[in-house]
């Protein structure tokens, strides 16, 4: 029996022999970059960032979360921005952002501008896998046609698959390696060449029945989490009104050993993924006559929550005869969950724009962010303060809004003269209000 290109890939991915590329070295193409080259496989990054790539050649990680120890001493692997290098590697694995746009519909520009810049450097023999959380449908619809049209035969001569990705930076349990890996492929030669191109890496691969089953799972877990988020928000809301502690509430119910998972308040929603995945799914509905009201409310309410925390922030100053116009006001934290420096879709960057649209004078301190980063939405001129004693009392409210653990709390609440807490850190009393 002949040997076929599927045969000679499969061979090359179990053997660790093929070259593994990685378009996107951020939160999820860093790490899995790394985990590749960990498990024994050469491998290539690929970025159109040339600051990335001069990092990483020169042993620093932009990332504070990933470490990069594996590169040393490691001729296994190489990064740059040449993407014509793709010719090189047996697998091009894309993960790039997907954004909404403006009118918060799905803008697929970095997945299809990635696909069309590999295309004429890609050969036979090549597997592609999108790891970038999308609509269901985009890997049959947006990458199988451009393959198709460079004279490609998927699942003969190339190779398609989707996996989605399931980084969850800064948790401490759970690792490219130890997270279970769904993937599918557009053919049953290319589902078999996804649990090749994965199984070397990861502990447990889940292969489905196709590629929007992959795609719809992501789309569900991270709906499940925006849904029931905005839950807690909305009861945060009426249990505050009652006069009720609704983290008393939520430790109380996550006592019950069945039928109850416990999720949490806060003052938004942020990362990349659930902010933004449930409206990819949104849109696509209504391609089907759908109307997801339960998930566009869920969205609604969340992206409410800065506004919420910023009018809690303006009736704690009344109460203490002050307006918020004029007004010193710290923000604590500015990466979107505790421990790390990403701030992508941060609702803490949302409450200090809304602040200083009502004219108060904004600072922020942040450990793991130095500097207030360029982002999609927000461009501010502003540097973490450090905190110390003295400068606290100079503020006339404090706001939580990134509860990191290295953050001085015993100091910070000794020394405020007002402080209002969007992540339940602080027992309510006094000078310490919820929000």
């Amino acid at each position: 029996m002949s040997t076929t290109i599927r045969d000679e890939l499969l061979e090359k991915l179990n053997n660790r022999s093929a070259n593994i590329g990685v378009i996107g070295l951020g939160y999820v193409g860093l790490p899995l970059l790394l985990r590749f080259i960990e498990a024994g496989y050469k491998a290539t990054g690929f970025d159109i960032d040339p600051a990335k790539i001069e990092d990483l050649e020169a042993g620093r990680s932009y990332l504070k979360h990933i470490p990069i120890d594996v590169l040393s001493n490691n001729e296994q692997w190489d990064v740059t921005t040449d993407f014509s290098r793709i010719s090189e590697v047996e697998a091009i694995i894309l993960c790039v952002p997907t954004p909404l746009d403006d009118y918060r519909q799905p803008d697929l520009s970095y997945v299809t501008n990635s696909v069309e810049s590999v295309l004429p450097y890609m050969r036979k023999g090549q597997v592609m896998s999108l790891e970038s959380t999308t609509y269901p449908g985009t890997t049959e619809e947006e990458l199988k046609p451009r393959l198709e049209s460079a004279g490609f035969i998927v699942g003969e001569d190339v190779f398609l698959v989707y996996s989605p990705e399931r980084e969850d930076p800064g948790n401490a349990n759970f690792n490219t390696q130890t997270i279970p890996k769904v993937c599918s492929g557009s053919t049953e030669n290319c589902r078999e060449i996804a649990k090749a191109l994965y199984g070397q890496v990861v502990d447990e691969v889940v292969p489905v029945s196709s590629t929007q089953v992959a795609e719809m799972t992501k789309i569900l877990e991270n709906t499940y989490r925006a849904v029931n988020i905005a839950l807690v928000n909305e009861l945060k809301m009426v249990a505050d009104k009652m006069d009720i502690d609704i983290f008393e509430v939520i430790r109380a119910a996550a006592t019950k050993p069945f039928g109850y998972t416990p999720f949490y308040p806060g003052p938004g929603l942020g990362g990349h993924c659930i902010p933004i995945d449930p409206f990819y799914l949104t849109w696509k509905a209504r391609e089907y006559g759908i109307a997801t009201r339960f998930i566009e409310l869920a969205g609604q309410i969340n992206t409410s929550m800065p506004a919420y925390v910023v009018s809690k922030v303006t009736e704690a100053l009344n109460n203490y005869g002050k307006s918020v116009k004029g007004s010193k006001i710290l923000v604590l934290g500015i990466a979107y969950k505790k421990n790390i420096d990403d701030t992508r879709e941060s609702p803490g960057a949302e409450i200090i724009e809304e602040l200083i649209e009502l004219g108060a004078d904004v600072s922020y301190s942040d450990p793991h962010v130095p500097k207030f980063p360029r982002m999609r939405k927000h461009n501010l001129d502003l540097d973490s303060v450090d905190i110390y004693p003295e400068i606290i009392s100079e503020f006339d409210c404090i706001v939580v809004a990134t509860a990191h653990d290295n953050f001085p709390w015993t100091d910070i609440v000794k020394n405020t003269m007002l402080l209002v807490d969007s992540r339940g850190v602080l027992e309510a009393a006094g000078k310490i209000i919820r929000a």
